[in-house]
Order: structure tokens, then C-alpha cells, then sequence
């Protein structure tokens, strides 16, 4: 039974543990809470991975930086380690080398005999394991001891979950001020930037074919730039605390971001299974064509109709882009540097970029890389 001493120091080590709303520091505390309130000489706290088979932290007391970059990588839940991933009960050993499940220690970690291993649980799920070696005086652990780290360990366990519910807090927060700074980027400055580019557009047809008339042009083409960039800010935004979208969700969630701003609507279709075949480098790589295929088809065409198609066939991604404006070579049609930057995109990946006109008017582009 633990004396009034012991109680007073797992008092102290409790307050300790608690006292920090940050996850990383908290879990460095409640080692070291442990070891003063053990006594022993090494602690670590593993922490379960998603599976709850192995462990996917280790935080450790008593092992200084250069002999664990020596030793290499952490444990995974091994040995003596495993035994309490697999029965999740308080261990405690005079000598852990006794123990029929110890496989021993790898090269360069520093000898340690004496073993107390105690379960953290939060919300009645075990978080990971504590593990404390090498009493000090070369004693063994007592009862005592073992009592006391299981009264830490709940404390502990009441700390992990108040910092883990104030990082989500703090999360949301983050997430409200990404979806105001999007909407205010998307709603305001993009619109301001393209009611600009639209208007020297018109410029340059009255001006026709002089040196202002292609200084606009190129104006125009960095202020279209300058829209992507943005853009691109709005997409990092919208996609920071989200799962990972597929390529098909997020070609609709572009036509559909876009529809407004080209004040046509994209009929999109999709043929294979583009998803599962397309890396996020290449999917990144055709989000930014098409949205530079959009947006040329709104600045340039005229059209009032507009097909997107994404195939995965053959070993190769297409991207397909038809409308029924005025085709290439037509009034207000592009020459700038949009083209040639989807050109650039597609010689990056080893694949080809085409602009064409319709049999029945309109223009197709048509944008191929191969897979792997």
C-alpha cells in the first residue's frame, strides 16, 4: 500500500501531467512523471498505431540523442514490448532477460534489466504502454511502484484525451479561417481579377493588331497567371484538413468551382477507372490544365456549350475539352502563353498537347500523358 509519500509525489506527477494542452508535450511529460515517480533509470511511452498491433511512437526518458540515433530505429512492439499490446495488464519483472518472450536488445542500446510495464487507456481504449527499466539501487520493482504508475497511468490517460479534444478545437478554428480566406480569394479578388482581364480584352479588339494591342495581351496573360496562383491557394485551402479526394470528385469539384466565373456549365464524363491509376502528381498536373483549358474556352471562345472528358484507357490519361465557339484561328482566339504552358506540362510527363478545330465549329483540346 502506497504511504502518504508515494501519495503526495503521484499527486505532484498528476498535476504535472495535466498541465499541458499540448499533445507532444504531454506525452513527454507523463514519461518523465513516471520515471521520478518509479524511480527508474529509463521510460518510454509506445504508442499503438492505427491497427493496435505495433507501436508507431516512442517517446523516451534517460536515452540521450546520440545513442538512440545509434541504436536506430524505435521498436515496433516486440518481445517484452509486445506482451502488453497483446494482454494489456500491468507486467512487472525483476529481470526482463527471464521472460521467455525477450528477443534481446539490438546494437548499442545500453543494458536494462529491471522491468515495469503499466497500460494507458483512453476512453476505455488503450492508447499505448509505459515502460519503465532499471530501478534504481539495481532493486526491482515493487508493488508500490506498480501501483502508483497505474494511478499515473489514468491520470494520463484523462490528459491524452483534453489534448487531443483541444487540438481538434484548435483544428476547427484553423479550418474556419481557411474557408472565410477562400471565400473572400474566390468571391472578391478572382472576380475583380477576371472582370479586369475581360475588359482588356475588349481593349484589344478595338486596338486590332499594334504593339499596345500585344502589350495588353501579355497583361492579360499574367493577370490569368496570377489567377491560377490564386487558385491554386484556394484549392491548398479548401484540401488541407480533408481526406484525400479522387481525381473524379475533384474534376467535378473544378467544373463546378469554375462554372460561375466561365458562366457555363461543363457537361463532364469519365471513362476507365481514372482514380485508382492516376498519382496525385499527374492528377495535380491535369486540374491545372483544365482549369487553364476553362478558362481559355471563356476568355477566347464564345461558345455556349462545353464537354470535359477524363479517360484512362490504353496505358495513357486524356484529357478532352470540346466547345462550340469559334474555333482556333477565330476572332479573339489565343495565342498566348497558356497553350504553350499546356504544351510544357504535357512534355514534362512524356506526353502530348493539341489544340484542333471541330468538324461542326468549336475547337477540341486535347491533353494525353502516358501512365506507369
Amino acid at each position: 500500500m502506497a504511504g502518504p509519500g508515494s501519495l503526495r509525489r503521484l499527486l505532484r506527477a498528476v498535476v504535472a501531467v495535466g498541465s499541458d494542452l499540448d499533445l507532444s508535450a504531454t506525452l513527454q511529460r507523463i514519461v518523465e512523471s513516471a520515471v521520478d515517480l518509479s524511480a527508474a533509470r529509463y521510460g518510454a511511452l509506445g504508442v499503438l498505431d492505427p491497427s493496435r498491433t505495433r507501436l508507431s511512437e516512442f517517446i523516451t526518458v534517460g536515452v540521450d540523442a546520440g545513442t538512440r540515433a545509434l541504436i536506430g530505429d524505435p521498436p515496433k512492439g516486440l518481445g517484452i514490448l509486445g506482451l502488453l499490446i497483446t494482454d494489456p495488464r500491468p507486467l512487472r519483472l525483476p529481470d526482463l532477460h527471464d521472460h521467455p518472450s525477450s528477443v534481446g536488445f539490438p546494437a548499442n542500446h545500453p543494458p536494462m534489466r529491471s522491468f515495469l510495464g503499466v497500460p494507458v487507456t483512453v476512453r476505455n481504449e488503450v492508447f499505448g504502454n509505459l515502460y519503465l527499466c532499471d530501478k534504481s539501487g539495481d532493486e526491482a520493482f515493487t508493488d508500490v511502484d506498480e501501483e502508483l504508475v497505474v494511478g499515473l497511468a489514468a491520470a494520463a490517460g484523462v490528459a491524452i484525451d483534453n489534448a487531443r479534444l483541444h487540438q481538434r478545437v484548435r483544428d476547427l478554428a484553423l479550418m474556419e479561417d481557411r474557408d472565410r480566406i477562400a471565400m473572400d480569394l474566390h468571391d472578391t479578388v478572382i472576380q475583380q481579377l477576371f472582370a479586369v482581364g475581360l475588359s482588356l480584352q475588349g481593349t484589344v479588339r478595338i486596338l486590332g493588331d499594334t504593339d499596345a494591342a500585344r502589350r495588353i495581351e501579355i497583361a492579360i496573360d499574367d493577370l490569368d497567371e496570377t489567377i491560377k496562383r490564386i487558385r491554386s491557394t484556394i484549392f491548398a485551402l479548401d484540401s488541407a484538413p480533408s481526406a484525400p479526394r479522387g481525381l473524379r470528385q475533384r474534376v467535378l469539384g473544378l467544373c463546378e468551382e469554375l462554372g460561375p466565373t466561365i458562366a457555363i456549365e461543363p457537361h463532364v464524363s469519365f471513362d476507365g477507372p481514372v482514380d485508382s491509376v492516376t498519382d496525385e502528381h499527374v492528377a495535380d498536373e491535369l486540374l491545372t490544365v483544365l482549369r487553364e483549358a476553362l478558362s481559355n474556352v471563356a476568355r477566347h471562345a464564345h461558345a455556349h456549350t462545353v464537354e470535359v472528358l477524363v479517360r484512362a484507357t490504353g496505358g495513357a490519361l486524356t484529357l478532352r475539352v470540346d466547345d462550340d465557339g469559334v474555333g482556333p484561328g477565330g476572332a479573339g482566339s489565343s495565342t498566348g502563353r497558356g497553350l504553350r504552358n499546356l504544351q510544357a506540362r504535357a512534355d514534362r510527363l512524356g506526353g502530348t498537347s493539341s489544340l484542333r478545330p471541330r468538324d461542326l465549329g468549336g475547337a477540341t483540346l486535347e491533353w494525353r500523358v502516358p501512365l506507369d
